[in-house]
């Protein structure tokens, strides 16, 4: 290994030479205190920065164990660190001069909700501490301005290092709070199961947010506050006494006028299958970590999934049971989302009434009197949703403003009135005593097929040189095949959608093999993720890239939306 001084001697010696002889700083160097890995050196000063990372032994880092010995606390930390060393470089960002992207200094960037990254991974063993971030190395022109690197490098980051990666300089309580915020917030977690819930909204969040382009929470906001029947209390671990509202397993109808909050609580609760930052305002709104947030998706991709439970007896002939079709109209793609969600263990389902298929979610009595059963191929949703609960254990939650059907099978019914929770089912059920009941299904659906077992594409395999573009949250792009994710909204960052498009390459080179079903598929890159950490997903251990983790719902609904996926 060589020294910091030997770093500072090639730097003197490459120092106004032509860009590409930057690539001979590539290597770890031994600094005061930690390791500087110089992982990617950039060709151009125009083209994506550099890659570094910093190393730091876990006795010079020196955060005590018990801070990091549980998942949810080591990735707690993680989050914390990584903030806290990106608001300390952020301040020398592009203070080292040149063209294109010279002097950029940064970190992932975190958004309110907490992902385990590879921006920043503690070894739970050893406690050694590996931070990574980019760099623009400085030039004029296309000329090395070596003297400006040196600033990064020996002067910035040194400092950034000290500020927020050694315990001894941490603000210790915040440290505290995090990690006791982590342990809160857990608890939660297990104790849903143990009480029969999906979901609990905390007394006092605030789930308005800040603006559709914003998700920090808005200023003068309403605070939550839970009607009194659906009230439950808990103990936590920290905080003590919290109360707020429980939402139950099985089907609950949240309804009210327009601009009430139906959705914006509908929302906290899609997101509430992440842990949120101190002062997000839904530090303790939970939910199920398996819901799924289903939607029409007009336009997506289908391979070969058993859409029969909702869609059967085409006039076409078109066989559903394995239904296939590059272009779904709503209401099909909406039935493949449900499907597809089953099979990737959902155990609750969110659906928002204005983002739905309306022949996938009711048929009227009217129409139902008008066009006969064995006339409509679409058995709805109403019809299947207790069949759901009571058959698979499947718990729904869906926001209504237009449709009463669903009051007479609803077992809570929750009015948002200003943003204000009302449970109003007894008094909607004692409405919906004066209209018809609408007749369901003769018989149970076959249980859906879960079966595929995609091969993999030749061009993968052998292949070192697979393209790969993330579009925001938008899509992954792999050579040239485009994966659309806008509408799997539960996306949070990113990082997230790169993850998924390295798990789409690593499946094609390492588990498509014809034999795997698609959930064993996802099951393998759980596992390869929690053995080796997103960085074992990379190809190489030398320039890892920017990853956030995603949970097994999204590997699921990527690979869905995957049109090279061979079935």
């Amino acid at each position: 290994m060589q020294t910091s001084t030997d770093l500072k001697n090639l730097l003197n010696r490459i120092d106004h030479k032509s860009y590409p002889a930057y690539k001979d700083t590539k290597g770890i160097y031994q600094f005061a205190g930690y390791q500087l890995s110089i992982d990617h050196v950039q060709g151009d000063p125009f083209a994506s920065p550099s890659k570094l990372s910093i190393h730091v032994k876990g006795a010079v880092a020196g955060f005590p164990k018990e801070l990091y010995e549980t998942v949810h606390r080591r990735v707690a930390l993680q989050d914390y660190l990584t903030r806290q060393f990106g608001r300390s470089v952020e301040r020398y960002a592009f203070k080292a001069k040149g063209s294109g992207k010279s002097g950029l200094i940064s970190v992932s960037r975190c958004g309110q909700e907490i992902l385990e990254r590879t921006a920043c991974e503690i070894d739970t063993k050893s406690g050694d501490l590996i931070l990574r971030l980019e760099a623009g190395f400085p030039a004029n022109g296309r000329t090395i301005n070596a003297r400006e690197l040196m600033k990064i490098l020996f002067d910035f980051l040194p400092e950034s290092v000290e500020n927020s990666l050694y315990y001894k300089n941490s603000d210790k309580k915040r440290i505290q709070q995090t990690v006791f915020l982590a342990d809160d917030q857990q608890y939660i977690r297990e104790q849903l199961p143990k009480l029969g819930l999906t979901a609990f909204v905390a007394d006092g969040s605030i789930l308005p947010r800040e603006s559709g382009i914003s998700s920090r929470p808005m200023k003068g906001a309403v605070a939550f506050t839970s009607p009194k029947e659906l009230k439950v209390t808990l103990k936590l671990p920290h905080k003590g006494d919290i109360t707020g509202m429980g939402i139950r397993k099985g089907i609950t109808l949240v309804v009210g006028g327009g601009y009430h909050g139906k959705s914006t609580l509908l929302k906290a609760l899609e997101l509430g299958v992440y842990n949120h930052i101190a002062g997000d305002g839904r530090e303790y709104v939970i939910t199920d970590d398996t819901a799924m947030k289903i939607r029409a998706e007009d336009g997506r991709s289908i391979k070969k999934t058993d859409i029969s439970m909702f869609i059967s007896d085409l006039p076409n002939g078109k066989e559903t049971r394995g239904f296939y079709t590059e272009d779904a109209s709503g209401s099909t793609s909406q039935a493949a989302n449900v499907i597809e969600g089953m099979e990737a263990g959902a155990g609750l389902l969110l659906i928002d009434e204005d983002t739905s298929a309306t022949n996938f979610m009711i048929r009227d009595e009217l129409m139902q009197r008008v066009i006969h059963r064995d006339m409509e191929p679409i058995t709805p949703f109403i019809e299947r949703i207790q069949e759901l609960y009571e058959s698979y254990g499947i718990s729904t939650i869906i926001v209504a403003g237009s449709s009463g059907a669903y009051f007479h099978i609803a077992d809570c019914i929750i009015q948002m009135d200003r943003y204000v929770p009302k449970d109003i089912t007894q008094l909607a059920k004692k409405e919906a005593e004066s209209f018809p009941v609408l007749s369901g299904p003769q018989e149970k659906a076959q249980n859906p097929a879960f079966s595929r077992c995609p091969e993999a594409n030749a061009a993968f395999r052998g292949n070192d040189r697979i393209k790969m573009k993330t579009l925001g949250r938008e899509a992954v792009q792999i050579n040239r095949e485009s994966i659309d994710l806008r509408y799997v909204e539960q996306i949070v960052d990113s990082e997230q959608v790169s993850a998924l498009g390295y798990c789409v390459k690593y499946a094609e080179k390492h588990l498509l093999d014809g034999r795997k079903t698609l959930k064993g598929v996802v099951d393998e890159l759980e596992k390869k993720i929690e053995k080796d950490g997103l960085a074992g997903l990379c190809e190489t251990s030398s320039n890892i890239a920017a990853l956030a983790v995603p949970r097994k719902q999204e590997m699921h609904a990527c690979l869905n939306r995957y049109r090279g996926l061979k079935l």
